[in-house]
């Protein structure tokens, strides 16, 4: 293919920015604008025009991206040209450039790489040898922090003497963080080891301290081509300026607005100041959108618009106008759940679509619950795309490990899981001889651990105390298996425990994520319980009942990756993928924008960007929902709609109100009436990181369930309408019993067909 064909492949924006070589050249590409697309062409134009392949440096963020584009390339200009390029991830590239220099840094050429679980573990070990307390320094949460510093090209000796990070650390009661650092430096130097971010770190080091060799990569990396520019961190900012400085021969792609990882270290500043950084450099806009009806690209626009920082766009699309965006408010996450399967159904068999073109985005890994069991009980299949069933994730099956323990104290699997956890000295040489001794007396490690003298375990005192104080734990929980329900039990285990004491420590990304998953877990239990005694089955609600409950959900069928199947997943895992239709759900404040990033203007840019991305990852619907309660923190929480809904442009959504049954646009008034009715404490909230000593699972409200209720329970006849706080609106069909016993059979719009013991319902009569 010669030039003028290669060229006549692309638009004239795209044509535009593949043609310019004279200077550093920004490219921004708005969502589904062929990103990938001119940076592959452009890389085959510089081919043909002269350039060597081994002049032509392109950095990446992943290694899949690497290869798609190089495969891409090879049908362009042939494999045998594109195969010496040097393209790949950051840390691959500057791997090898390190394996060659190292020695320039005190490293051998043959040093190891510490991968994630490596780096913990040492920074397990020196915490141990500090004598530190290992449930404050986590390793995952300390090696965060290191991680985060050298991003941003901080040593340990810098570290050491920044006051701010030791008051932010020292807030955290991780106050000798830096004495951690400074010993893992340390051992990471005496092991000629380098950790992934010291990849980043010592490539700056020796390009700034080794003119020479820094001069030798220049003259070698002729043009430097770097995607996702909008994902670079300040390292990566540095080094990509190391080489490219001089001859300004770079090209960045990238899009501002799809900014979202600034909790991994990304600096959005990177690529709105490029033209500052690199003066005279050149901008170029890729604005149409390949992807998305012009409903979709239009309401996203009207959405980031609101967004101050920001290099301005008007994105565009040439598709069908399409349908506009659609609100579908629910009563709560038990019918949003349901809604959304409901249509799903739908398109299905309007448009015959497959599973496969369905997503379902969330803001946090826990909101996947709801949509798992309403999904299972419908028959529909779906897959949790870059991550694990809610039920399967680590921090849940070992709650639901101690429920197996006190429901059937022989569950050998199950004790094996939690003997040890949260960690109480009983090692794995202690597991060992007590599932052998169970073994050769014919009983179950259960009746070793209650009588290990009888059974003569070979164990030391020390041992034998902690099996008694283990035992003891256990017993006083089954005494309560039949006299407080699931929610009551439930709550008293994760804390009793020390479940609620480990996990509650850490305040970094990993750690808030499993601490969603476990207030949502004991949502489920409260949820369950007040179901059952909604439904007049509340001698049915204790642990023993819900453990049947989710057995079904715990138990994953062996997953077909070939087969359709919905996908659920978070929106930071859907960047770069798109689907013909997208659910984006949960759309409500104290969930999207995370409490957590609204504490300043920044974070809540940020938090718009990441709306923005879930909504153009949609080709042909996109549809938002939002429930009026849900269960949090035990207790039944009113919401109400994001902020983020008032930023779209009212007339291009449409919200379905089921409290009126019917549809209208989403008017100026009604646009108005939703941002005021935030509360006005969330209004201007502060947020304030998570207190290591707050737990917030202990905290959780002991009430009755049905004590707090606002709804009227008047008397029903059959055919009334009524509105229920979680099943919505529903029909009354059957009405039986008297006094404390009465009952009402109800069909629900989304629900199906309920009967409600109504001294617990909580309930209105709509007519």
């Amino acid at each position: 293919m010669n030039t003028e064909e290669l060229l006549a492949q692309l638009n004239d924006s795209q044509r535009k920015a593949v043609e310019y070589n004279d200077g550093p050249q920004l490219v921004i590409a708005g969502a589904g604008s062929g990103k990938t697309r001119v940076l592959t062409y452009k890389i085959a134009y510089l081919l043909q025009n002269g350039l060597k392949p081994w002049n032509i440096l392109a950095l990446t963020f992943t290694n899949k991206a690497a290869k798609e584009m190089k495969q891409r390339i090879g049908h362009l200009v042939g494999d045998s040209v594109a195969k010496d390029l040097h393209m790949g991830t950051f840390h691959s590239v500057f791997l090898k450039i390190l394996h060659v220099e190292g020695e320039r840094l005190g490293f051998t050429s043959n040093f190891t790489i510490y991968d994630e679980s490596d780096s913990r573990s040492l920074i397990k070990t020196i915490v141990k040898e500090m004598q530190l307390d290992d449930k404050l320094y986590k390793p995952s949460a300390v090696h965060n922090r290191i991680s985060m510093a050298k991003n941003h090209l901080i040593d340990a000796t810098r570290y050491a003497s920044d006051r701010e990070a030791i008051s932010r650390d020292s807030y955290s009661r991780m106050g000798e963080i830096w004495r951690i650092f400074t010993v893992y430096e340390q051992r990471c130097r005496q092991a000629n080891a380098m950790d992934f971010d010291d990849l980043l770190v010592m490539t700056w080091r020796l390009f700034k301290e080794n003119e020479d060799v820094r001069r030798k990569y220049v003259e070698r990396f002729q043009y430097v081509l770097v995607d996702e520019y909008q994902d670079t961190n300040y390292a990566q900012q540095q080094i990509v300026l190391q080489l490219s400085k001089e001859n300004g021969h770079i090209c960045v792609v990238g899009d501002d607005a799809q900014s979202i990882y600034a909790f991994r270290g990304a600096n959005i500043d990177n690529i709105l100041d490029f033209q500052k950084v690199y003066p005279g450099a050149q901008l170029f806009k890729l604005e149409q959108n390949y992807r998305s009806t012009q409903n979709i690209v239009r309401a996203a626009n009207s959405l980031i618009k609101k967004n101050e920082r920001q290099i301005q766009k008007d994105v565009f699309s040439r598709n069908d106008e399409g349908e506009k965006i659609q609100l579908k408010h629910a009563y709560s996450d038990k019918e949003e759940a349901c809604i959304v399967c409901r249509y799903i159904g739908k398109i299905r068999r309007i448009e015959k679509a497959e599973y496969s073109d369905f997503a379902i985005l969330y803001r946090t890994n826990a909101q996947s619950r709801t949509f798992e069991e309403e999904m299972r009980k419908q028959g529909i299949p779906y897959r949790i795309y870059g991550g694990m069933s809610f039920y399967q994730r680590k921090e849940i099956k070992d709650i639901i490990a101690y429920f197996r323990v006190i429901a059937n104290p022989d569950d050998e699997e199950a004790i094996k899981r939690i003997i040890n956890y949260p960690i109480r000295g009983i090692g794995n040489t202690t597991i060992e001889k007590l599932t052998l001794k169970a073994q050769e007396k014919g009983v179950s490690i259960w009746q070793v651990i209650c009588q290990p003298q009888y059974y003569q375990l070979d164990v030391n005192r020390g041992t034998m105390n902690k099996l008694s104080v283990f035992c003891e734990l256990i017993k006083s929980f089954i005494c309560q298996l039949n006299t407080i329900d699931a929610y009551e039990l439930g709550q008293h285990i994760i804390k009793q425990s020390g479940i609620s004491a480990d996990i509650f420590t850490g305040t970094d990304a990993d750690s808030i994520s499993r601490q969603e998953n476990i207030e949502e877990f004991v949502n489920a239990m409260q949820e369950f319980v007040e179901t059952r005694r909604e439904e007049g089955l509340e001698q049915h609600s204790y642990l023993i009942d819900f453990l049947q409950e989710i057995a079904l959900l715990t138990d994953l069928d062996s997953k077909d990756d070939s087969a359709s199947r919905v996908s659920l997943m978070t929106i930071h895992a859907a960047k770069g993928l798109e689907f013909p239709t997208v659910f984006v759900v949960g759309m409500e404040e104290n969930i999207f924008p995370s409490p957590m990033s609204s504490d300043s203007i920044r974070g809540l840019e940020e938090e718009r960007r990441l709306f923005y991305v879930a909504i153009t990852r949609a080709e042909k619907h996109c549809i938002l929902t939002c429930a009026k309660n849900r269960w949090r923190f035990g207790k039944m929480e009113f919401d109400v709609p994001s902020r983020f809904l008032g930023d779209i442009d009212p007339s291009l959504l449409m919200i379905e109100n089921e409290g009126e049954n019917d549809t209208f646009n989403f008017n100026a008034k009604s646009k108005q009436k939703l941002i005021m009715t935030r509360r006005p404490e969330q209004k201007e909230r502060p947020v304030v990181p998570l207190n290591p000593q707050r737990h917030r699972i202990v905290n959780i409200s002991q009430s009755n369930p049905s004590s707090s209720t606002t709804f009227d329970t008047p008397m029903l006849s059959e055919g009334n309408i009524i509105e229920h706080q979680r099943f919505g609106l529903g029909t009354v069909i059957k009405i039986e019993g008297r006094g404390e016993n009465t009952k009402a059979t109800v069909e629900f719009k989304n629900l199906g067909t309920k009967q409600l013991l109504l001294k617990f319902a909580r309930y209105k009569v709509v007519r």
